[in-house]
């Protein structure tokens, strides 16, 4: 769901606007391991642009590489609900920070922002500070090789975040995963085990024989 602003709005109602696509990628360095920031946007310049912080809500400004690094995002429903969407992001090939970013970063499950900026053609700014449009994670990338006459281009998948909501949780009704929660919860400490206790009753040990329930005559004998 996208949060119109009365810029946005007075920008909407006068029928002229510039639209511009940003991309914010959190991957791992190949090298390190450790967290690595990357921005593009499809602009033709590289800037520090301000963006509405999807944790906080906040204003915060990005530093994004342009020059046509990023070439297009598949079309996104606004939507205000659970549901768990994809969107293709596909780059500029022979670009030299995109050839970077593919080949110097594990980009796989990178955790990956996007967000969309609406500028006045008359003064070439931004109305508002770019607002978030998606958040999740890359699924799959491709590097498209094109054919003679055809443009090549590098195909980002990305799935939604809601889509973990979908996922079947892999823990047990255990002690073991009960005691990772809290490790002085002793709940399922007999869980692997209660199913062949034996309850007796009366003198004789074993197992209590049962009998089929008998049928009553009119409901009465």
């Amino acid at each position: 769901m996208w949060h119109v602003t009365p810029e946005i709005q007075a920008l909407l109602e006068s029928g002229r606007l510039i639209i511009r696509d940003y991309a914010w990628f959190v991957a791992r360095s190949r090298d390190t391991g450790g967290p690595v920031t990357e921005g593009i946007w499809s602009g033709v310049e590289n800037v520090s642009a301000p963006i509405l912080d999807v944790d906080t809500g906040t204003t915060i400004y990005r530093d994004f590489y342009g020059v046509g690094t990023l070439v297009s995002i598949s079309p996104l429903a606004m939507v205000a609900n659970l549901t768990a969407q994809s969107c293709t992001i596909k780059a500029s090939q022979i670009h030299t920070e995109i050839e970077r970013i593919v080949r110097d970063y594990d980009l796989q499950q990178a955790r990956v922002e996007l967000f969309r900026g609406l500028f006045d053609p008359a003064t070439h700014q931004l109305a508002t500070a770019a607002v978030p449009i998606f958040v999740g994670f890359v699924d799959k990338v491709e590097t498209l090789i094109p054919k003679e006459g055809e443009e090549g281009a590098v195909s980002i998948s990305c799935k939604s975040h809601m889509q973990e909501i979908t996922r079947a949780s892999a823990e047990t009704r255990s002690d073991a995963y009960q005691r990772l929660r809290n490790a002085n919860d002793a709940f399922f400490v007999d869980a692997d085990t209660v199913s062949d206790w034996e309850h007796f009753w009366g003198s004789e040990r074993g197992k209590v024989d049962t009998q089929k329930k008998r049928k009553k005559f009119l409901g009465i004998f």
